[in-house]
């Protein structure tokens, strides 16, 4: 008797199927229609990816078109520069140095530029460049304020970080003591020497001690090399030394309380020891 290896090609008829259609296996069969469907939704995404594309092409071509326009167009040539905020810098001054020349594209303007151009000045401490559309430059400065005069062979104004404003011609009656003892390289626009450092935190520590010792002080000579040395009005010199300031300020104003009460010629008054004031008295 012959006998045959079962094979599907030799079957009879079709095999049962002896899994359970689950519904992970239901799924895993696609029929014509759900095909379609899948083919129609990536078409659509296919579509607005091209459409996308084309539309970005076109604001591309759109905006250079602007660009160009915005570049070119004589209605955003600069045509005035406002100016505000000087007080001892005139106008023109400014304007130079701002160095915005008429008719020049107001978005091609280098705001930056020329902020640092300005504050190159010696006088500007800040500045700002606004554009104002369609043609108009605005800028606003804020001066360095004088604070005291030096004397570096002449008259010289600063402000309160040491930078020189220049020279005074004029005569004036400051309303603060002269720092003395000082030379041009001592006034380095917002980095003061040492020296001039110090003179004007004593000034600082004078201004803080009230009027009655601010008004009796002329000058402030930072010459010499144990310290600062005070000058009152009538001529007094006041040694305080290098350190203690504040402390030794106090003494000092004590001192002279009693020397306008007792009536009392000084003509040299020395504070650098902790526990003594040394008066010197005019020769007779």
């Amino acid at each position: 008797m012959r006998r045959s290896a079962l094979s599907p090609r030799a079957a009879a008829g079709a095999f049962e199927d002896l899994a359970s259609r689950g519904r992970l296996i239901g799924r895993q069969r696609v029929d014509r229609s759900r095909l379609r469907r899948r083919v129609a939704r990536r078409a659509r995404f296919i579509a607005r990816r091209a459409g996308l594309v084309a539309l970005g092409v076109v604001a591309l071509g759109v905006s250079g078109l602007l660009a160009g326009w915005l570049l070119k167009s004589p209605r955003f040539a600069v045509s005035s520069v406002e100016v505000s905020g000087q007080s001892r810098l005139s106008r023109e001054a400014i304007e130079t140095a701002a160095a915005i020349e008429p008719g020049s594209n107001i978005f091609t303007l280098d705001t930056r530029e020329v902020v640092a151009r300005l504050e190159a000045l010696p006088l500007v401490r800040h500045a700002a460049v606004i554009r104002s559309l369609p043609n108009r430059v605005a800028i606003a400065v804020e001066e360095r304020r004088p604070f005291t005069l030096v004397h570096t062979g002449r008259l010289h104004w600063i402000d309160e970080q040491g930078t020189d404003l220049g020279p005074e011609a004029r005569a004036v009656a400051p309303g603060t003591p002269v720092i003395s003892g000082l030379g041009a390289d001592d006034l380095v626009p917002d980095a003061p020497s040492g020296r001039a450092a110090a003179g004007l935190s004593l000034l600082r520590l004078l201004l803080r001690s009230g009027e009655g010792l601010l008004n009796s002080v002329s000058e402030i000579d930072m010459s010499r090399a144990e310290g600062p040395v005070l000058y009152t009005l009538d001529g007094v010199e006041v040694r305080i030394g290098k350190e203690d300031w504040e402390a030794r300020l106090g003494r000092l104003l004590g001192v002279l309380a009693q020397l306008k009460a007792s009536g009392e010629t000084v003509t040299a008054i020395d504070l650098r020891f902790r526990d003594q004031v040394v008066l010197q008295t005019p020769v007779k």
